[in-house]
């Protein structure tokens, strides 16, 4: 965020003001971070299903 002037705080706001009670992640690629979360989710979700 902070490469392209944007605040992750502000991000961060607008999101919880968007999705309300739905959930949401701050994910870094690079790093790794959030990413575990995300699979996570995705398989407690059952949004994927491993072959």
């Amino acid at each position: 965020a902070p490469y392209v002037g944007a605040s992750l705080e502000v991000m961060e706001k607008d999101a919880l003001k968007m999705r309300g009670e739905r959930p949401f992640v701050f994910a870094n690629m690079k790093t790794q971070e959030g990413v575990a979360d995300i699979i996570d989710f995705i398989k407690a979700e059952g949004l994927f299903i491993s072959p």
